[in-house]
């Protein structure tokens, strides 16, 4: 079964672009290594460019924990990490109820 997942944090201002690079250096990880996650999706808000969130859809729980163990996570969150402000990451569970992908 299918997991829907989002993730929400914000970092300090002079950390966007360090952010930014790791998030593209992640992202081309997940699209070479992980079949499972169908979709990832990093986006930043317009008016506060602070503000991230990501957007995924793994195969099953299997890809789920299969990239939360993955060494390119914790690498990409030790870029991330030491710059949030506002709290931690909000990881937050959805179930689909209509899509047009």
């Amino acid at each position: 079964m299918p997991i829907y997942q989002t993730a929400h944090y914000q970092v300090q201002g002079d950390a966007v672009e360090r952010v930014k690079a790791a998030v593209e250096e992640f992202v081309s990880y997940v699209k070479a290594n992980e079949p499972g996650t169908r979709l990832y999706a990093a986006w930043q808000e317009i008016e506060d460019p602070t503000k991230f969130v990501h957007l995924f859809i793994f195969e099953n729980e299997d890809a789920h924990e299969a990239h939360g163990r993955s060494d390119a996570v914790a690498a990409f969150e030790a870029v991330y990490q030491p710059v949030l402000v506002g709290g931690p990451v909000r990881f937050t569970d959805y179930g689909l109820v209509a899509a047009k992908m």
